[in-house]
């Protein structure tokens, strides 16, 4: 079976978003630490990308995790788009899979506030063929439903796409529904695998 289609993950694959590391930097370990457990991986997060509450709500169930850091966890969330920059070699990859004759999608669990903060760090999407965010549909990876929904809108086919996400989980949920996914780990760690997968899989390489 031909690929036809490469689909990216954005966050930690084409732009960098180092939430611990960013909290480092404002506040210092121990109260990097606590901020970070009380946003990153929450259902609080898990909301902030779905985008189907008021932000005002999401901001509140952040400070209910941690009380006595409501105002880091504010300060942090309102300067997001600082933590947000896309890495040098998004675009150069996204033409590259383009000049070879391949579609490419994204499909990313992000939210519109990220988005306002921080455009430029999704300069690679006018080199693709579409994608699908999270908070446009209000569902977020794993789910399968966010899967099918790109898969349909762009009339691909499961075994004809690679998919590619930091996530293992969503590299499973992907698998399980007929893509080809690999977990990113790093640009020079991954893109190889990745490229000799579709040297094997596509006419483009003959």
């Amino acid at each position: 079976m031909m690929i036809k289609a490469v689909i990216f993950d954005i966050g930690a694959v084409l732009i960098d978003f180092e939430w611990k590391r960013f909290l480092c930097r404002l506040f210092g370990e121990k109260t990097a630490e606590a901020v970070f457990d009380a946003t990153w991986g929450t259902e609080a997060w898990h909301e902030l990308d779905r985008d189907a509450l008021p932000r005002s709500e999401i901001m509140r169930m952040f400070t209910d995790n941690a009380p006595e850091y409501a105002a880091e966890i504010t300060e942090a969330m309102t300067r997001v788009g600082e933590c947000a920059v896309m890495h040098s070699y998004a675009i150069p990859w996204v033409q590259e899979l383009k000049a070879q004759g391949l579609q490419v999608y994204f499909l990313s669990n992000y939210f519109p506030y990220l988005i306002w903060k921080k455009p430029e760090a999704l300069a690679f999407i006018e080199y693709m063929d579409g994608g699908v965010f999270s908070w446009q549909e209000k569902i977020t990876k794993p789910e399968p439903e966010i899967f099918r929904t790109l898969l349909t809108r762009y009339g691909l086919q499961a075994k004809e796409c690679v998919f590619i996400d930091d996530s293992q989980v969503n590299v499973d949920a992907a698998n399980a529904l007929g893509l080809h996914a690999f977990r990113f780990v790093s640009y020079d760690d991954t893109k190889p695998a990745i490229t000799q997968f579709l040297a094997d899989r596509t006419k483009y390489f003959a």
